[in-house]
């Protein structure tokens, strides 16, 4: 190659990476709402190509339907919830401060005839109940930076509604165009890397669907045990509550936004056995399901260890936010992929005779 080839094949290699920054700046501010949509409308895919089936073909329509359902239990409920989060935040910190100051009711009857420990325990209960006002100022503080904290949630819930919104947006557009941009993507990556880019594309959306499967499925199992709790103390309207759950499930720690004002709830009324009893089952059973039932669920999608999964979506989120919830699991099942068949490779040249 003369000098004149080289100096011009330079040019358009640098005109090319000037053309990809230029683009990555302009869509920088959507990335996260562009790769919503893509993880949204690539999850969703079969309820999407039986619309069209239904349709008779008719992508434009099919894309269309599933953009509003998609709308509607996405972007509703957190609205719902945002519109009303100070209003009700105002409420629990009001129920809470009205309980530290009357301070906890008088022990019940029972606890005196239990063996042993009755009669200390009823003492102490007894002396614990007439300390509201010390309560009060000691645990006050803590009342305020919990309020703070559930305020700030109701902002990030916003910002997340926006970001959802054009995701929704966008992603029309993929399931209207999607099934020609996969073919092209299926040929760009079959031109770079022959028959692994296919394996590397199966693993990569088989590990997408299962953050995503995993993620509804301990939606719908936090929904269904905190239902089955409020149903056990005797909290009203459990199973709207558990409904609620299922999308608050979505949020960090969205589940104890149901819980806990009705654990403070049950106290106020006096049923303290109650209360205790669902502050466990809300703490231990509906948000640790979450660290349990997410990461297998996740596992059985993507083929990939189950410590490595969990890995991934604690390490996804911490360093990428909410999106690491899918793009760490993915990044490391592409990575074990690779290792698996780099030493897979490398055994069957050590197995095979010399010439």
């Amino acid at each position: 190659m003369d000098a004149q080839a080289r100096i011009e094949q330079m040019v358009v290699i640098a005109l090319l990476l000037i053309l990809v920054i230029g683009c990555f700046l302009v869509l920088r501010p959507f990335l996260s709402a562009l790769l919503w949509a893509l993880i949204l409308s690539f999850s969703t895919w079969p309820l999407y190509d039986w619309l069209v089936r239904v349709f008779g073909g008719r992508r434009t329509l099919a894309a269309a339907l599933m953009t509003l359902l998609v709308a509607v239990v996405l972007v509703l409920p957190p609205v719902a919830v945002g519109s009303s989060l100070a209003s009700n935040v105002a409420q629990v910190v009001a129920m809470v401060r009205t309980l530290l100051a009357q301070g906890l009711p008088g022990p019940p009857v029972w606890v005196l005839e239990l063996p042993l420990i009755g009669s200390g325990l009823h003492d102490w209960w007894r002396d614990l109940s007439e300390q509201g006002t010390a309560w009060t100022a000691v645990l006050d503080p803590y009342v305020e930076t919990a309020r703070d904290l559930l305020l700030s949630t109701g902002v990030t819930l916003g910002q997340g509604v926006l970001q959802l919104s054009l995701s929704v947006l966008a992603a029309f557009f993929f399931f209207r165009d999607g099934a020609a941009g996969a073919r092209q993507l299926d040929s760009a990556f079959q031109r770079l890397a022959g028959d692994r880019a296919r394996r590397l594309l199966a693993v990569a959306g088989g590990t997408i669907r299962g953050v995503v499967y995993g993620i509804i499925g301990t939606a719908l199992a936090q929904a269904t045990l905190q239902a089955i709790g409020l149903w056990l103390a005797g909290v009203p309207a459990a199973a709207f509550l558990g409904f609620v759950t299922f999308f608050l499930s979505f949020v960090p720690m969205g589940p104890a936004l149901v819980w806990l004002p009705a654990t403070i709830w049950l106290f106020s009324k006096g049923a303290l056995g109650w209360a205790v009893f669902l502050a466990i089952w809300g703490f231990f059973v509906v948000s640790g399901v979450d660290n349990v039932l997410k990461p297998w669920l996740i596992s059985r999608g993507s083929k990939l260890p189950l410590i490595l999964v969990f890995l991934g979506v604690l390490g996804g989120v911490i360093a990428f936010g909410v999106l690491g919830i899918f793009l760490g699991p993915t990044l490391l099942a592409l990575a074990y992929t690779l290792v698996q068949e780099w030493t897979a490779g490398t055994a069957r040249v050590r197995s095979e005779p010399a010439p």
